[in-house]
């Protein structure tokens, strides 16, 4: 009888909404997505141009002759590396996929006992962790190239990862996700039941946060893809992919649709990581209230 009874509400609350709203709901989100796909549609657009369509005036955003001579310009000019391009790419997926697990890991474990503990001084790290929030890199260049040139790591892998491993925004992230999705009687029971801190945060705390930490894996992952450590790498064997596009890229206005080309490459890596992690995202969310 419940059951019959809830299917009752339901038909009544569906039965309620007008065509009219549904309708101006849904074509509001069709011209939201439409607005935000566009930039990744130019990208791609821009691309398949030939130059003399990349300079036409006035601009036209569709393309008359398509080619993808953009992207054998680029190939050519890789192929004239003094480093082979496996190497770049390499290292940026080395970098990216190493700095994304560690940074999730650290900002989960500094995150869990801040939101979830009472200990002297949780106040003021916590301020701490939202007053970082306000500085920009270029504020902490300076420092940073100090710390990273007096550890001698300039010219290493390091140089690359440590930085951002200092971030906060992860941290306040996740804290502001845990003190909600984590119910404090829950790790009570846990705790009554025998689990010790660790067996809680990885059983209990990272599963129930899991939309969140994907998020933060779709942020990191796309911060650590773009960054060219151009501060910190002189060698050229340690160099990323983003550094070395980005320099071929930069040949004056002959370069114009391979540069274009670039910018398409760039954007692969992070576009698939953010459909895997949204997908994952979507699902867990769906059956949160099921488990």
């Amino acid at each position: 009888m419940r059951k019959l009874q809830y299917f009752k509400d339901r038909k009544k609350v569906r039965l309620s909404r007008s065509f009219g709203g549904t309708f101006a709901i849904f074509m509001f989100l069709v011209i939201i997505g439409v607005f935000m796909a566009l930039p990744i549609v130019y990208s791609i657009v821009q691309s398949i141009k030939p130059l003399e369509e990349i300079f036409a005036y006035p601009p036209k955003f569709f393309v008359k002759n398509p080619t993808f001579d953009n992207y054998v310009q680029v190939y050519q000019l890789c192929q004239n590396l003094w480093v082979p391009l496996s190497r770049y790419v390499f290292n940026s997926l080395f970098i990216s996929v190493l700095g994304t697990v560690v940074y999730v890991f650290i900002a989960s474990m500094a995150a869990f006992p801040l939101s979830k503990h009472n200990f002297p001084g949780k106040v003021i790290i916590s301020l701490v962790i939202v007053w970082a929030l306000l500085f920009r890199p270029e504020v902490t260049g300076v420092a940073q190239y100090i710390i990273i040139s007096k550890l001698n790591m300039i010219n290493t892998y390091w140089s690359m990862l440590l930085p951002p491993l200092a971030g906060t925004f992860g941290v306040f992230l996740m804290m502001q996700f845990m003190e909600t999705a984590i119910p404090d009687s829950l790790l009570e029971a846990a705790r009554i039941d025998g689990a010790k801190e660790y067996r809680i945060f990885f059983s209990i705390a990272m599963p129930a946060v899991k939309p969140a930490w994907l998020t933060l894996v779709i942020f990191t992952f796309q911060s650590f893809w773009n960054a060219t450590g151009v501060s910190y790498i002189y060698d050229e064997s340690l160099k990323t992919l983003p550094s070395v596009l980005t320099n071929i890229s930069s040949g004056g206005l002959a370069r114009s649709g391979a540069s274009s080309a670039v910018a398409v490459i760039l954007l692969i890596p992070p576009i698939i990581i953010f459909i895997i992690s949204q997908s994952s995202m979507t699902e867990t969310m769906a059956h949160t209230g099921l488990k």
